[in-house]
């Protein structure tokens, strides 16, 4: 018997990896059963807060799942559709993208097969399906095999590993149809100047003073601060419609984030809610959606920008900076991935 066959319960087949910031299961297409949703929801824990009796890690980040195809598509190489599966809710969601987990979809693609290895590296080519929109991800395969060791390090993930660059193309209105889906650079809600951007991720961009914060907390205090949580939150519902997003009460964009004076050498500082929780750091498309701010005169984030904005922009978050690099009107960013286990989860 297959080590991926079992009785009672059946087992699916599961890669559980890191993708830069961010971890959760890798699952084929195929593999899945027919109730998807109810199948993740065992396996993960949820809808307990702390997925006692599941694989998840009882927070946003470690609590996701990457489902990936072989494309049909001319010119892919794989399908990849995110889902997050919620903490202490029994729902598992995909309205939205996930640029860290995108980073172990290039090797996971390798590892089963969907993609022929070169020597050297492999380029990767991905339809997000979340929002229709296209990435490339090079991933390092010496002797046409992936590797994780490495010397690239990211703010937020200890160690060393091989690099994963991402580059994107044309994501623009990804989800809310126009890069700036109000058609402004600056609104209003509620007295607050913000920006309402989606470069890849929908976005509120707002100055975190505005908020009654400097904009350097630590995460721990942001978490705790419930007025602070009702005021975005206020915004935030406002804010769908504008986006073109409806009703966004239980959505989980557009994504929170407060902007203030870089102090660590960056463009720029952010804390951001997704869009409930603070994240530990900042996501992959929230991080280019803030660079596409940084370069639009008027906007709020726009104000803060330290310095003189070359190629390669530096993205203040509560860990440390992501870099975000700028070339021929796409965006880039540098993440790492590694395989922690590979083998059958039940649900």
């Amino acid at each position: 018997m297959s080590i991926y066959q079992s009785a009672n319960p059946p087992g699916v087949p599961c890669c559980w990896m890191r993708g830069g910031t961010s971890k959760g299961g890798m699952f084929l297409a195929d593999d899945l059963p027919a109730d998807r949703d109810g199948f993740l929801l065992r396996a993960y824990g949820s809808p307990d807060l702390r997925q006692i009796d599941g694989m998840g890690g009882a927070d946003p980040l470690t609590s996701k799942a990457a489902v990936l195809r072989k494309s049909a598509r001319e010119g892919v190489d794989v399908d990849y559709l995110f889902l997050q599966v919620a903490v202490g809710q029994a729902q598992v969601i995909d309205t939205q993208n996930c640029g860290n987990m995108l980073a172990a979809v290039g090797p996971f693609a390798l590892e089963r097969g969907l993609v022929a290895a070169q020597d050297g590296h492999t380029d990767v080519r991905i339809f997000m399906e979340n929002t229709g929109k296209m990435a490339t991800a090079r991933v390092r395969t010496p002797d046409g095999q992936v590797t994780y060791a490495g010397r690239a390090t990211i703010d937020g993930v200890p160690g060393t590993a091989a690099p994963v660059l991402i580059t994107f193309a044309d994501i623009a209105g990804a989800n809310c149809g126009a890069l700036l889906p109000s058609g402004h650079a600056l609104d209003r809600i509620g007295g607050i100047e913000v920006t309402l951007i989606d470069n890849g991720m929908p976005c509120v961009i707002v100055r975190a003073a505005d908020m009654g914060i400097t904009g350097q907390e630590s995460r721990a205090e942001l978490e705790a601060d419930g007025p602070l949580h009702d005021r975005l939150e206020a915004i935030r519902l406002i804010a769908g419609p504008m986006m073109n997003l409806g009703d966004v009460a239980q959505k989980t964009v557009p994504k929170m984030t407060m902007v203030s004076p870089a102090t660590r050498g960056g463009v720029i500082s952010t804390r951001s809610f997704i869009p409930h929780r603070c994240h530990a750091s900042i996501g992959v498309l929230g991080a280019v959606s803030v660079a596409a701010a940084c370069g639009i005169d008027g906007s709020v984030a726009h104000g803060f920008v330290c310095g003189t904005m070359g190629k390669e922009l530096q993205i203040e978050h509560p860990l440390g900076q992501s870099t975000v690099v700028v070339s021929d009107g796409g965006y880039a960013v540098l993440r790492t991935a590694r395989k922690l286990f590979d083998g059958v989860i039940y649900g």
